[in-house]
């Protein structure tokens, strides 16, 4: 019997709440990971900030990489899904650790059950703003001129306050969280079920995975399957375990 083991929004890097905390949870989830888990799907933002240079990598992490280094050389097959603030993660993954990095959702099948699995964002959420900066870090002609013009003193320093101040203006009071919560889970319901609606007959999404909102719930959809957002690490720390049996999400 295999597990496969999906975790997003871990945000390692961020000077917010107790990094190194975060870091040591997150390594030492990965480390008690049960012996029969097969696959790791690591579904975005596990970094707060990455940018790879072609000979440089943001510095840090040491437990962390040596911890997916330690899977990967078990026979763990680990999935990167790219998110908004690892968008840059090239080939490292790849060379280091024989990652397959994914750039955009993927439909896959694990042990007969069918599961849709993103990062989150920009899937039914897309204000024009959004879409303009998506397009700017994506753009490969202005990933090159940021590589070639900025240091990567200057680049990483940049990089890390402004995700930082992002997080800071982006905080919700228990009040605000229940109105977002309530919101996020009536968007992504809504688009599940139109996407299920939208399949071929005779096929469907067994399980939606993904995080991005920092907001988790489970959600059975009512015309079939069930939806898994995934929480962040700052706040809500969680893990989802599929095998042949069961598909729970863990909360730490």
């Amino acid at each position: 019997m295999s597990t496969s083991c999906f975790v997003a929004d871990i945000h390692l890097g961020l000077d917010y709440k107790n990094p190194e905390e975060r870091e040591k949870r997150f390594v030492s989830m990965l480390e008690n990971l049960p012996e029969e888990t097969k696959d790791l799907y690591l579904l975005g933002d596990i970094f707060d900030f990455w940018y790879e240079y072609k000979n440089i990598i943001p510095s840090g992490f040491t437990r962390t990489l040596g911890a997916l280094a330690n899977l990967a050389d078990k026979g763990v097959k680990i999935h990167y899904f790219t998110g908004n603030h690892d968008i840059w993660l090239y080939r490292y993954f790849q060379n280091e650790l024989g990652a397959e990095v994914l750039k955009k959702p993927q439909i896959v099948e694990i042990n007969g059950k069918r599961f849709f699995l993103a990062h989150g964002d920009g899937i039914w959420h897309n204000p024009l703003g959004y879409r303009l900066l998506e397009w700017l870090f994506k753009c490969r002609t202005a990933q090159v001129l940021f590589s070639a013009l900025i240091h990567p003193r200057w680049a990483f320093a940049f990089g890390n306050w402004w995700s930082k101040h992002n997080r800071l203006t982006k905080e919700v009071t228990p009040q605000e969280y229940e109105k977002l919560l309530q919101k996020i889970k009536s968007g992504a319901i809504s688009w599940a079920e139109k996407f299920q609606q939208s399949l071929p007959k005779g096929e469907k999404i067994d399980y939606f995975v993904m995080g991005h909102f920092h907001t988790p719930f489970t959600e059975e959809l009512s015309c079939g399957g069930k939806f898994f957002m995934l929480g962040d690490w700052i706040h809500h720390p969680d893990y989802l375990l599929s095998s042949e049996d069961s598909t729970e999400v863990v909360s730490l």
